[in-house]
């Protein structure tokens, strides 16, 4: 097994790198793509592949591109970034900020925008990978180089089903990292749970609809969706321990045409997070429970309750986690600078899901991003945490240093995957 000093050797080229790749993360910014509609991000993502000598395989699991490239005997290590963008209208203001449009799977014309990172992630595998192919002499082993497709709605899942363990070398050990909006020179990570589950309910009440003159002869849906709305705020305050960690939040409620005419249905969007299992199932039981019984109060029709997506619980192996951490808190600029996470994150992820299914450990990390002038007394035991203001993922300002944050991520990436790879011959 290589030490930290093994990636000086690859790490010595990123000078010379960093100018095209940060020209190469502008143009992905400005030309983000909605989850798997990723063409032109595959496209040159897997150009680049090539270029760099890499076997490439495009169109896995519909839009993503997995590299490999072997340099003799020696472990095989899983490097992981996602491509897709998001349906937010960009508002930062930067002279390379997103003006594209996209049409989403049910017809909606809508804004896009890189405000969660992935494009980030995207040019700092792709700076990992030029580095790794331009000093084969300097590792031993193989590495697949995983660039997914859809991670906002569960691509890892897609490109297992489409046959990734047998399409490709089986890993020993899967890595992976995300941005996060503190300030660049700062990471961390932390072992077992990283980040909570997240599972995604639509639900359709059933009432019965008629003129608001006479709403006796109604089973009015807008009152029971506001019933609805209201109990499930209990469900976190009076059925999970305060040692426990759960979020239950309704995002999207429709209903209705007209002020004066009572709708038939009602149609809600859940979504729900746990950071155990047990908590997960508990608070699922009790949010269809909720559903169930106040529609059954109100005289409505038993209601439709579709689980549309679903992400576990994302797992750091301990042993793996602690070795990581030790080799990437040399590669931070100063001491204290990578830090192990007091709790997991209540956002989600879906890479968790290539190491569970391969019956191998997997590493997730953050790393910051954000301009230190934004910070007054930065607390780094508040990265899991960031501070109330400062644009975060999803934020239509989310606005990471370009140059800064690339560095950072190619830097990580390529000493986390230079420890699990072989060391050389000597």
């Amino acid at each position: 097994m290589t030490t930290a000093t093994t990636a000086g050797p690859l790490l010595s080229g990123l000078s010379d790198l960093l100018p095209d790749l940060t020209t190469l993360y502008k143009d992905l910014h400005a030309h983000p793509e909605l989850s798997f509609q990723e063409h032109r991000t595959a496209g040159v993502v897997a150009g680049r592949l090539r270029a760099q000598g890499w076997e490439v395989t495009e169109g896995v699991g519909r839009t993503g591109v997995v590299g490999v490239l072997r340099s003799g005997d020696g472990p095989t290590v899983l490097l992981r970034a996602d491509m897709d963008a998001l349906p937010v209208e960009e508002e930062t203001g930067l002279p390379y900020a997103s003006t594209a449009t996209a049409v989403t799977d049910d017809g909606r014309e809508v804004p896009v925008m890189h405000a969660c990172g992935h494009d980030v992630h995207v040019t700092a595998l792709l700076g990992t990978t030029a580095l790794l192919a331009a000093r084969p002499d300097a590792w031993r082993g193989t590495v697949v180089a995983v660039f997914q497709p859809a991670e906002e709605v569960g691509g890892a899942p897609v490109m297992l089903e489409d046959g990734f363990a047998d399409r490709f070398p089986r890993p020993d050990i899967c890595l992976a990292q995300h941005t996060a909006p503190v300030p660049v020179g700062y990471a961390g990570s932390r072992p077992g749970t990283v980040m909570s589950s997240s599972d995604s309910l639509r639900v359709v009440l059933k009432g019965r609809g008629g003129h608001g003159s006479v709403p006796e002869n109604t089973v009015d849906p807008v009152v029971l969706a506001a019933s609805v709305v209201l109990r499930l705020q209990t469900v976190v305050s009076r059925e999970v321990a305060a040692a426990d960690m759960a979020v239950v939040t309704v995002g999207s409620l429709h209903t209705g045409t007209k002020e004066n005419i009572i709708p038939d249905t009602a149609e809600l969007k859940i979504n729900i997070r746990a950071d155990s299992p047990d908590v997960r199932r508990r608070v699922m039981e009790a949010v269809e429970r909720v559903i169930r019984m106040e529609s059954a109060v109100s005289g409505a029709a038993e209601p439709e309750i579709d689980h549309f997506q679903s992400y576990p619980i994302t797992h750091n192996d301990p042993e793996a986690t602690v070795r990581t951490g030790e080799i990437l808190s040399a590669a931070m600029p100063g001491p204290g600078r990578f830090l192990m996470l007091p709790r997991p994150l209540t956002g989600s992820e879906d890479f968790g899901q290539f190491g569970q299914a391969l019956g191998v450990p997997s590493v997730f990390w953050f790393f910051g991003t954000s301009d230190p002038a934004l910070f007054t007394g930065f607390d780094p035991a508040a990265l899991s945490s960031p501070p109330t203001g400062v644009p975060g993922s999803h934020s239509s300002r989310f606005a990471p240093l370009a140059a800064e944050s690339v560095e950072t991520g190619v830097r990580l990436m390529t000493t986390a995957a230079a420890h699990w790879l072989g060391a050389p011959d000597a």
